[in-house]
């Protein structure tokens, strides 16, 4: 059985959700209704995965979330609103530790949970099976044992960007390319985006092209997020943009992002998602557009945390008609779906710790951008 503790000050949706997971069969339901109750029943109830609402009287979720994490890190599900206000929460709680997200559609919860029961099911059974770093906020986690749970005040969020050993400098001048890399996340993707985007220099000479699973009021949040955070000039791609060395472009989400060709050189773009593909941005579809128009061997195509297998079949075609692929290891992956197919496949050219990848690109992609 899975021990689920599900978090959240509304008693319809306490009841909403415990009914919904007591149907599985596989899930034995616990409850709190504020951030206070929740860190209490997480000593005593010991859960395997927590679904944990944002908006909370007395201690707020991101608070709750927080604490969590120093003391008892386990793998959370957070609920959040479809708003602009809600990415922005939404990312700090994947920065403080949490594992995945769900948003909450529109209008009456109980008229929508139809809609929102499948995808929650699914992504808390993937939760539960998460990987939680025991590395993640360690040195926080010492200090507070140093200092006492009474003492001790953890770091306010705009302190907490990860430390990643490359200054924010000079944003990099648009300039011809030789070539791009295409990276694949979904699950635990932004803290993987964090980990490989802030290990890069400003001067890197390819650009960067990113489909991470996530819903279309989220991506432009994320692309802010990670252009505060790193040296390179991060961008949400909303209509066709032109490739540029240094520069990262983040997928739209709920639409697909692909490489088209102009005659002032290769562009990028939304397009509308295709019902071909089961997850969007589509990394198979992304993939498959930049060997159209660039060809193989002018690709590096990365694939990190993620569940199901988006990217791992055309990562591998990528592979064997002369480009270069990168899969995230186990030790790192919050979830080895997406890199666990392409390696199984026998589509990557090496596996590493997310934290590695970084520099395997510096080193395939020297000054000059050849690889």
């Amino acid at each position: 059985m899975i021990k689920l503790l599900v978090v959240d000050d509304s008693a319809l949706m306490r009841r909403l959700l415990g009914n919904l997971f007591a149907q599985q069969g596989d899930f034995a339901v616990a409850f709190a209704r504020d951030g206070l109750e929740a860190l209490e029943r997480v000593n005593d109830f010991a859960p395997d995965v927590i679904t944990l609402d944002v908006n909370m009287p007395q201690m707020d979720g991101l608070a709750c979330l927080d604490q969590i994490m120093l003391t008892r890190p386990c793998p959370v599900v957070m609920l959040s609103s479809l708003t602009e206000e809600g990415a922005d929460v939404t990312l700090q709680a994947m920065a403080l530790g949490a594992v995945d997200f769900v948003a909450k559609p529109d209008g009456a919860i109980s008229l929508s949970m139809h809609e929102l029961g499948p995808r929650l099911v699914e992504t808390v059974r993937e939760a539960a099976r998460a990987r939680v770093r025991r590395s993640l906020r360690l040195t926080e986690r010492v200090r507070r044992r140093a200092a006492g749970s009474a003492a001790y005040e953890p770091a306010p969020f705009a302190r907490m960007a990860p430390h990643l050993g490359v200054a924010a400098g000079p944003k990099r001048f648009a300039g011809p390319i030789d070539g791009v890399v295409v990276v694949g996340c979904s699950t635990g993707g932004p803290a993987a985006l964090d980990a490989l985007l802030g290990r890069l220099p400003a001067d890197f000479p390819w650009p960067i092209l990113v489909a991470q699973h996530m819903p279309a009021s989220f991506t432009g949040a994320l692309a802010r997020r990670l252009d505060r955070l790193c040296a390179l000039t991060v961008i949400e791609v909303t209509r066709p943009m032109p490739l540029s060395p240094g520069h990262v472009y983040i997928g739209k989400g709920e639409a697909d992002m692909i490489v088209s060709p102009r005659p002032g050189g290769p562009v990028v773009t939304a397009a509308p998602s295709s019902s071909e593909f089961r997850w969007h941005p589509s990394v198979d579809r992304l993939v498959a557009s930049a060997m159209q128009h660039l060809g193989a061997a002018r690709l590096v195509g990365v694939l990190m945390t993620g569940m199901g297998d988006d990217g791992a079949a055309a990562m591998t075609r990528l592979r064997a008609e002369g480009g270069r692929t990168i899969a995230e290891a186990e030790t790192t992956a919050v979830i080895w779906g997406m890199p666990g197919e392409l390696v199984r496949a026998g589509g990557a050219d090496i596996v590493v710790p997310v934290e590695d990848i970084a520099g395997r690109l510096v080193e395939w992609l020297p000054r000059g951008g050849t690889a």
